[in-house]
């Protein structure tokens, strides 16, 4: 059994193709003389907005907040991406229990409190209680209260049925018939192609209905009493296949330190303990070494290893420690591409016509929006590798374990060598040829991650004693000086940076998120900063193109302006609100000075997380924040998605200003010297494996209170 694949994280959860005719054949003609019946409307795609969702990779549970699961939809149990149970409805005497509450009590837990009133009970009050506790992991607890005067008898039916059909096509809006139940022991089994499902109950219950799929137990519940029956849904593998990822095992930790974030402003604590909670439900433990954690992207559109958006997810937590970024490196370094395939070599390598170099990690076309190419996501998984190894190194990732990895920072460094088309890098994963005889447009942000990589690079194989450091810090400053002279756009407000620039070399003038990405240029020695490829005063007049009302929403960055004809406030890339560009332009702005706009941003991700209890999803809508209005959901957001969980981490540690280079044996700490947070304490961070803690006080003024006694504190 495979995992679900992997969906572009940009891509709209579409529905099936259309059925293609005879070429001489107009839309909905048949056969000459006789009309065609008009294809069937296509389904409409599952949301997850509305849906309570439990998260324990590599099972996840849905259902609406009155607990039932219906089989519409994304109800359901599911595990290693294959819906387990569909339908699992209660009813006590018939009726089902008046919903009165539907919450996530932890990222993989839910609670589902109903009412039952008692027929011919004289008392207005309901007399029962129904609670539900449902773990993600598919085993759900249902307990039946009775608050009353008098006995209650009557029956507990719970309906039960299954599909067993795969996440991808009930996300397209799918829904294949239910199978047929069998009576097993204590419950019911199905049996598909390639899996079977079994639900048992304890205690067993007093009737099976196998035709009906229905469970019954004849309750007497006395006054003041309770009853409860647990229900567990397990899945069976029927064919044979690769083993699929599992989860975070019983006793093996989390990957970093469960910090305490103690804060004037109590919604940043809130934030960074129910961001980590829903990350950790992410985690799979790399089949080829399960003691390797990696995230997958989101639930539950795409409960995968994406290679990018685990990358970011480790870097943006290494202030937590690097075990993260460790297992996910590792992971990935399993997974490159080792040897050429279809484009030329590297020049100066081997390599046949028509191959493609080696050193790429796997990722798929993202949706650039309507005025942006598409940008491929393995080429920013092959520069993001380089930048998380040599950040995770500055963190303090044990020197055996950074030599270890280093081939594949190599190969990846490989891959960008011969990715230039015209002075600037493009799809890493087209062949040469092909990107010299028809060239596509170049991303502006893919020259920001080009240049941290190559830096990274440089600085690795410096201290590593391998050659090629002069070489990429003098390639990575012929692509500063190139892209200061082509990407920047003079207008009357000062200028700003194309987003991107058309074949021909003409500025694409869409104003977008992605330029956040200017901003990172990426940790250095002795806790510095890279030189950007944007220069002091450019820097400052993209400071204020992001904090005006055409990009920042109030409730976080649009990922395009407001002031485009395509802005589209639910359009993943046309104007709504993506987490993770608007922490890492936090994280940038305050970094480079602009700390007004930087808390401007943060108290935008603040608000809106307020009203999300605190799990901040992939994104929300781009719409203006207004007083009395709460953020607005966006249907095919991930709620749970590792990089909007990462990024609201990463947007609050960054005003505390930690920069280590435990190599060289300091900890730089700068931070917003506004403090827009007020008084902030960071307890339990990792710095070279040790604890780390630091406070903020109301002026900006920090004092580090645990450190390894190894590293020197320099403070700006």
């Amino acid at each position: 059994m495979r995992p679900p694949q992997a969906m572009p994280a940009e891509s709209v959860v579409g529905a099936p193709p259309r059925p293609v005719g005879r070429p001489d054949q107009a839309p909905g003609a048949g056969p000459v003389g006789q009309a065609r019946p008009a294809a069937p409307p296509r389904p409409q795609p599952a949301a997850a907005h509305h849906a309570v969702l439990c998260v324990n990779a590599p099972a996840m549970a849905a259902s609406g907040p009155d607990g039932q699961l219906r089989g519409h939809g994304l109800h359901g149990f599911y595990r290693s991406g294959v819906r387990v149970v569909a339908r699992m409805e209660l009813r006590i005497g018939g009726m089902e229990p008046l919903p009165l509450q539907g919450t996530l009590t932890t990222s993989a837990q839910a609670r589902f409190l109903g009412a039952v009133r008692i027929p011919g009970d004289l008392d207005p009050d309901p007399a029962l209680t129904v609670e539900r506790l449902r773990h993600a992991d598919g085993v759900e607890t249902v307990t039946v209260r009775n608050t009353g005067s008098r006995p209650a008898r009557l029956p507990l039916e719970i309906a039960l049925g299954t599909d067993l059909g795969p996440v991808g096509e009930i996300a397209a809006g799918h829904r294949p018939p239910d199978l047929p139940g069998q009576v097993q022991s204590a419950g019911l089994r199905w049996v598909g192609p390639t899996h079977s499902a079994v639900v048992s109950a304890k205690p067993s219950p007093h009737a099976v209905l196998a035709g009906a799929g229905v469970l019954r137990w004849d309750l007497e519940v006395q006054p003041g009493a309770r009853w409860s029956v647990e229900l567990r849904a397990e899945l069976e593998t029927t064919a044979p296949g690769p083993r699929p990822p599992g989860g975070r095992g019983t006793g093996v930790p989390l990957p970093w330190a469960e910090p305490e974030v103690r804060c004037d402003d109590a919604r940043a604590g809130t934030l960074v303990a129910r961001s980590l909670e829903a990350l950790g439900g992410l985690l799979f433990a790399d089949p080829d070494r399960p003691t390797d954690l990696y995230p997958a992207s989101g639930a539950p559109w795409r409960f995968g290893l994406t290679p990018a958006d685990a990358l970011w997810a480790a870097r943006l937590t290494l202030p937590l420690g690097t075990r993260l970024a460790a297992g996910t490196l590792r992971a990935l370094a399993r997974r490159q591409q080792l040897h050429p395939a279809a484009g030329p070599g590297v020049p100066g390598g081997p390599g046949r016509s028509g191959q493609r170099p080696e050193g790429l990690l796997p990722g798929a076309l993202r949706h650039g929006g309507p005025e942006l190419p598409p940008t491929c996501t393995a080429t920013e998984a092959t520069l993001l590798f380089v930048t998380v190894l040599a950040e995770a190194w500055r963190w303090g990732l044990p020197r055996q374990e950074v030599a270890e990895l280093l081939p594949a920072a190599e190969r990846a460094l490989g891959a960008l060598r011969g990715g230039l088309v015209d002075g600037f890098v493009t799809d890493l994963s087209r062949p040469v040829e092909e990107r010299s005889t028809h060239p596509v447009a170049v991303r502006a942000e893919v020259q920001a991650q080009a240049h941290r990589a190559a830096l990274h690079g440089a600085e690795l194989l410096e201290a590593f004693g391998r050659p090629g450091a002069e070489e990429w810090r003098g390639w990575a400053a012929d692509l500063r000086g190139r892209f200061r002279d082509r990407f920047w756009i003079d207008d009357f407000s000062g200028g700003r940076p194309a987003a991107g620039l058309a074949p021909g070399g003409q500025p694409l003038p869409a104003v977008a998120s992605t330029i956040v990405h200017l901003l990172d240029p990426g940790l250095s020695a002795d806790g510095g900063r890279h030189e950007s490829l944007l220069d002091r005063e450019q820097t400052r007049l993209l400071a204020q193109r992001l904090a005006a009302p055409e990009l920042d929403s109030g409730w976080g960055l649009r990922t395009l302006s407001a002031k485009s004809p395509r802005f589209n406030p639910l359009g993943h890339r046309s104007g709504a609100v993506r987490v993770h560009e608007t922490a890492l332009a936090v994280a940038g702005l305050a970094e480079a000075g602009h700390e007004n706009e930087a808390g401007a941003l943060l108290e935008g991700l603040l608000g809106a997380a307020a009203h999300f209890e605190g799990r901040l999803p992939e994104m929300y809508a781009g719409e203006q924040r207004t007083p009395g209005c709460p953020p607005v959901p966006h249907p095919g957001a991930c709620r749970p998605a590792a990089v909007s969980a990462a990024g609201a981490v990463h947007a609050v540690f960054a005003l505390a200003g930690v920069r280590p280079d435990v190599p060289g044996g300091r900890v730089l700490v700068r931070p917003a010297s506004t403090a827009p947070l007020g008084e902030l304490q960071l307890t339990g961070l990792r710095v070279a494996g040790e604890p780390f803690s630091v406070r903020v006080s109301r002026i900006g003024v920090a004092m580090v209170e645990e450190a390894s006694a190894d590293l020197q504190l320099v403070a700006r």
